[in-house]
Parts: C-alpha cells; sequence; structure tokens
C-alpha cells in the first residue's frame, strides 16, 4: 500500500505565517523609538534657549554653538517642534566652565597632554511630569597633545565635547534607562 504525501510549499507555509503575524499586530498598539526616547504622548514643542556664556575664558562663538548642537540633537532624535519659548519641554541655562588644563606630565615636568574642559549648567522642565525635570551641570573634555597649538584644534575639540555634552544632556532628559 502507497502513502500519498502532502506537500506544503514553502512559500505558502511562509505566508500563512506571514498573514497571522499582520492579523496579529493589526490588532495591538505598537510604539518604537529608535532613539530610545519617552516622550509624552501629547507633547508637541520643545524650547531651547540660547545659553549664555559665564566661563571665566570665553569662546566667542560657543554660546551659540552649544545652543545649535542641543537643538540639532532635538531634531534629529524627536519629531518635536521647536519653538521660542515655553515649550512642553523646555531647555535654558549657562556654560559655567571652559578651562584648559596641563595633563600627562613628564619626567621634565611639562605636560604631554592637554585637557579642554566645557561645563553646562542645564535647567529641563517637563510640562507633562513634573517629577522629570532636573537642574544639573554636565561636564566633559577632549584631550589634545601639548605640542599642537590649541588655536589650531580648538573649534575640532570644542564639536567633539558638544557632541558628547547634548548626547548626555538628551540621555537625562528624554530617555530612562
Amino acid at each position: 500500500m502507497m502513502q500519498k504525501r502532502t506537500k506544503i510549499s514553502f512559500y505558502s507555509y511562509h505566508s500563512a505565517i506571514f498573514g497571522l503575524l499582520l492579523l496579529l499586530c493589526s490588532s495591538c498598539k505598537m510604539s518604537i523609538s529608535l532613539s530610545g526616547s519617552d516622550i509624552h504622548p501629547n507633547a508637541k514643542t520643545v524650547s531651547v534657549a540660547t545659553f549664555i556664556n559665564n566661563a571665566t575664558i570665553v569662546n566667542p562663538t560657543l554660546s551659540q554653538d552649544f545652543t545649535t548642537a542641543l537643538k540639532d540633537m532635538i531634531q534629529r532624535q524627536t519629531s518635536l517642534a521647536l519653538v521660542n519659548h515655553s515649550g512642553d519641554y523646555a531647555f535654558s541655562g549657562s556654560i559655567s566652565s571652559y578651562t584648559i588644563s596641563p595633563i600627562a606630565i613628564q619626567g621634565t615636568e611639562t605636560a604631554a597632554m592637554n585637557r579642554l574642559t566645557i561645563s553646562v549648567h542645564i535647567k529641563f522642565s517637563n510640562k507633562f511630569d513634573k517629577s522629570k525635570n532636573f537642574e544639573q551641570t554636565f561636564t566633559r573634555y577632549a584631550d589634545y597633545p601639548s605640542n599642537q597649538n590649541f588655536t589650531a584644534v580648538e573649534s575640532t575639540l570644542v564639536t567633539q565635547i558638544n557632541e558628547a555634552l547634548t548626547d548626555d544632556i538628551f540621555n537625562k532628559a528624554f530617555v530612562n534607562w
């Protein structure tokens, strides 16, 4: 006696699985955030005030550079609209420190490396959840060889530090890790 085998084609099997998954997913509400940000569903706006440079050493473009870097980070990572003031989320503050210090002292008592350090004092308010409001100083630095002219590397260092600072600030404000 010969048994008859039924073959299920590869494509029809996978089509059935895909259809079942599609049906299940369509009945569920899914929310995916590529940045990992936790933004209230009713939030539509964010305001970022210009950060005043209160540091002892003043980089003339730092205030604008940092403010722009923070705005750019928020626009890349969220769908919030930037407004001039009174946003659903609001950032303000000042640049509190901009220092250059020697590190990695050699046997000849000269520094092999120098460090640029920038500190920014941030005030953040969340209109929807006051428990997430904060006021904090964020500090980051970048090192460079002491045989390099600081003015030649300053722009690159400031860009690196601004990226790290804005990442830290964004994570504190919007990411619940």
